[in-house]
């Protein structure tokens, strides 16, 4: 039973300390600060309101660091899932989606009662190197729109479909789009040389978005595109589910779960390789899992463990699965 246990359960035995509590603070402000943006980015990028990649990041976040068998995981919507997610939506509704999201989270609960989280171990190297080139093929593809200021109802989900319509209406382009764009990604590339503990991304969210307001930028901002974000999270409500479209969501369901198992262990292995710690690979898909299962009912997209907010929590002293609960009250 050992390898289903959380890594809570053995950071308490323990002894969990106040030096530890401020560890995990000071690293978790900073990563809260990095996944806003980001649980906003993804929802909106997986077809889904902006509110609902937050709903992810607390829910989800919350329910993973809880149970899972890496000390220092943070969980919640990941760029990974995109694609896909796009598709289920726009084939079956966020209703579909959702309840192809629970049968996830049942079938990874499933895999880690079975004890079949180490056969990650098997999985060839270049294939986690072409699964983590090809999200960010996908990521950079779906955000040419917005970096160029495109004008355009809607993005479709296959790249080869993005770039034809892409295109198509290369003559609405805006230049202080693309200048803000540029602004940011030499932001975020150059800050860590100057301030090495302090996320780039967050100096550019900042920066660029103040300059934009004093100086009355015409582009668009998520207010201007979505209107005003709930500052409140939604009561619980359990899906609809369209009985005759239930076995269409199955095929959803195995792929969101399989490529929860991939990212959620491949972020623990990451974890392992920065702490020199040994997570545990079948309490960590039992916590994707139930985090798959619940995210739904508060009106949450997919989840797993992120790589780069699972890194900046490292990087910024984080110690324990508290780092993770942190991590969602800061959120909220």
């Amino acid at each position: 039973m050992k390898s289903l246990e959380p890594k809570l359960s053995t950071v308490l035995k323990e002894g969990y300390t106040r030096g530890l509590f401020f560890k995990d603070l000071l690293a978790v402000i900073v990563v809260g600060v990095v996944a806003l943006p980001l649980g906003i980015a993804f929802a909106i990028a997986s077809g889904v309101k902006p509110e609902q990649g937050l709903y992810t990041a607390v829910i989800a976040g919350f329910i993973i660091s809880i149970l899972s068998g890496s000390r220092v995981q943070i969980g919640g919507p990941t760029g990974a899932f995109i694609v896909l997610i796009f598709g289920v939506v726009t084939r079956f509704g966020y209703e579909g989606l959702a309840v192809a999201t629970m049968i996830a989270g049942v079938i990874l609960m499933i895999l880690g009662i079975a004890r079949l989280g180490s056969a990650i171990q098997f999985i060839p190297y270049p294939v986690i190197v072409g699964f983590t080139s090809g999200i960010a093929v996908v990521i950079a593809s779906g955000q040419i729109r917005d970096a160029l200021g495109l004008q355009m109802s809607s993005v479709p989900a296959e790249f080869i479909h993005k770039i034809s319509d892409y295109s198509q209406v290369m003559d609405t382009f805006n230049t202080w789009a693309l200048l803000i764009t540029v602004v940011t990604t030499l932001i975020i590339l150059f800050t860590p040389r100057f301030f090495p503990r302090i996320p780039g991304s967050v100096v550019a969210l900042v920066v660029v978005t103040a300059l934009v307001k004093v100086f009355a930028l015409p582009v668009e901002t998520i207010g201007t595109r979505f209107g005003v974000i709930p500052n409140t999270l939604p009561m619980p409500h359990l899906p609809n589910i369209d009985w005759k479209i239930l076995p269409d969501l199955f095929s959803p369901a195995i792929a969101i779960a399989f490529l929860a198992v991939i990212e959620s262990l491949l972020s623990a292995v990451v974890a392992d390789g920065m702490t020199g710690r040994h997570y545990r690979s079948n309490a960590e898909l039992i916590a994707q899992g139930v985090a798959n299962l619940v995210s739904p009912i508060f009106l949450g997209i997919p989840a797993t463990g992120a790589i780069a907010r699972t890194a900046t929590n490292i990087k910024n002293g984080g110690q324990t699965p508290f780092a993770g609960i942190i991590y969602a009250i800061t959120l909220v």
